[in-house]
């Protein structure tokens, strides 16, 4: 069944320590996902950004020029899974929402962040809520969402479907600073909750789950309006 899908990648797993091996990898998964969809992309900064950024505030940057500088690596990271796509991409990184749909026709489209003040997160809902995607997937570096942060609580367990709005009341409390880290950060949460767009979580070190939530194989949380 064609869909149209908004795919959202953490930087921290498309760029892991800069090798193009792994966005090539990356690149063959979406090239397949586009034969029969219609695929829209979002790259996040990760551990890249973040370092930018660190030296920014080091040097006297307020957050919203730390937004400004983790905005640009997210379009250079962009760029980089645009080479690997090569045709089967627009050619540029787009910048902003009402363009997206426009290069929609000329191959997958592929973004970073938008503007200040917002996450890849954020930018990858709103976009889905703009086109009117089928579904929305957040690939990132854990394989689901969990009741509290994993990492931190041996006792946290992972969801395998929750509301949107219960997405909302457990990413309530996450940080907006530039360079933040947060499977979704409350305005993407928000915007899925108001949208009702399909969603899925799911473990981005492994770029096959992409395909196999787009297929409709049972993996990572599924999110879903407060209607289901």
């Amino acid at each position: 069944m064609w869909m149209r899908v908004v795919v959202s990648i953490g930087g921290s797993v498309l760029i892991e320590e800069m090798n193009p091996d792994r966005i090539k990898s990356y690149a063959s998964v979406l090239r397949e996902a586009a034969v029969s969809n219609e695929i829209f992309v979002v790259v996040g900064g990760g551990e890249t950004a973040r370092r930018y950024i660190n030296v920014g505030r080091a040097l006297g940057a307020n957050e919203a020029i730390c937004d400004r500088i983790g905005i640009d690596i997210t379009r250079l990271n962009a760029y980089l899974l645009i080479l690997a796509l090569g045709d089967a991409a627009y050619p540029e990184v787009v910048r902003n929402y009402q363009d997206a749909p426009l290069a929609g026709g000329s191959g997958i489209v592929v973004m970073g962040g938008v503007s200040p003040g917002y996450t890849t997160d954020a930018v990858s809902a709103i976009l889905a809520e703009y086109i009117g995607a089928d579904l929305l997937i957040n690939a990132t570096s854990v394989d689901g969402v969990y009741s509290s942060d994993p990492k931190l609580d041996p006792a946290s367990r992972r969801y395998e479907r929750i509301t949107a709005k219960e997405l909302v009341e457990i990413v309530i409390g996450t940080r907006l600073d530039a360079g933040s880290t947060s499977v979704i950060d409350p305005v993407g949460a928000k915007v899925i909750e108001r949208s009702g767009i399909r969603t899925i979580v799911l473990d981005g070190r492994n770029p096959l789950n992409i395909l196999k939530a787009i297929k409709g194989e049972k993996i990572g949380t599924e999110i879903v309006s407060e209607s289901v």
